[in-house]
């Protein structure tokens, strides 16, 4: 692992529209994943773009999940500019696909185990041999598809009995937000999971079902753009509509460290 100098204490965040998003990076990141596994921490991780923001800001319970988060990374350059807005320098996007891929190596290495719940019929266990094709030392001790209606009290808690016998350090959910971010609170005390990680669209990144934007534009916060171009039908609400009431809402609440 590369030298993993944390930027911040985990503790400082960045109130951005009444969500305190955490003031990291990839690397901090996976640090502090790192020392909640080896203290047998039970933590949730939100990672969250303007979209997911905007959502929790709507919504009074999410609200809570996020502010209650063990971190609140930064999948969006707005939410980077946000925080070196607020003074934090060092901040930087940390994104749900470049997250999973960078945890996968760690894991292999460091015997890190892996749950993966979410994603289409057959993503989930496409996902695994994925990733154990490039790290054999990899172990993914389950993988789900749930179906997209919601489980009754019995395959719900079926569902539990079956992570909890598994025994991963880390579940990655791959539900899109919002709906992963409830799942997760409403599972957090009832999993044994060191961490629950919702991670949205990254499960169909690594598996080929969508493509990422060029890195350039991934750097000048334009990906939204490119996923834009590629989904017009089903996203243009998302865009069109959120980035002026993100922006609005920025200008008449600046970002403030909390």
């Amino acid at each position: 692992m590369t030298d993993l100098e944390a930027p911040a204490t985990a503790a400082d965040r960045v109130d951005v529209l009444g969500i305190q998003v955490s003031v990291t990076n990839l690397d901090h990141t996976v640090a502090t994943f790192e020392r909640w596994i080896d203290h047998g921490e039970r933590q949730l991780v939100c990672v969250t773009d303007m979209n997911a923001l905007l959502h929790a800001k709507a919504d009074e319970r999410l609200t809570e999940v996020y502010n209650t988060a063990g971190l609140v990374v930064p999948d969006g350059m707005p939410l980077v500019w946000a925080g070196k807005k607020a003074g934090f320098e060092q901040m930087d996007r940390v994104a749900g696909p470049d997250l999973l891929e960078r945890v996968m190596t760690e894991a292999a290495e460091r015997g890190w185990t892996q749950y993966f719940y979410g994603g289409a019929e057959g993503v989930a266990d496409e996902l695994r041999m994925r990733f154990q094709e490039q790290h054999p030392a990899l172990k993914v001790l389950g993988v789900e598809c749930p179906p997209y209606r919601a489980l009754t009290e019995a395959e719900d808690a079926e569902t539990v009995d079956r992570m909890n016998s598994a025994r991963p350090d880390i579940i990655w959910v791959g539900l899109g937000a919002p709906k992963q971010e409830r799942w997760m609170a409403e599972h957090r005390e009832r999993l044994n999971a060191a961490i629950l990680i919702g991670v949205g669209a990254a499960f169909d990144f690594h598996t080929g079902r969508l493509d990422r934007a060029p890195l350039w534009m991934q750097r000048a916060g334009l990906e939204w753009s490119y996923r834009l171009y590629k989904e017009p039908r089903r996203l243009w609400k998302r865009y069109l509509i959120g980035i002026p009431r993100f922006g609005i809402g920025i200008l008449r609440r600046p970002p403030r460290a909390v």
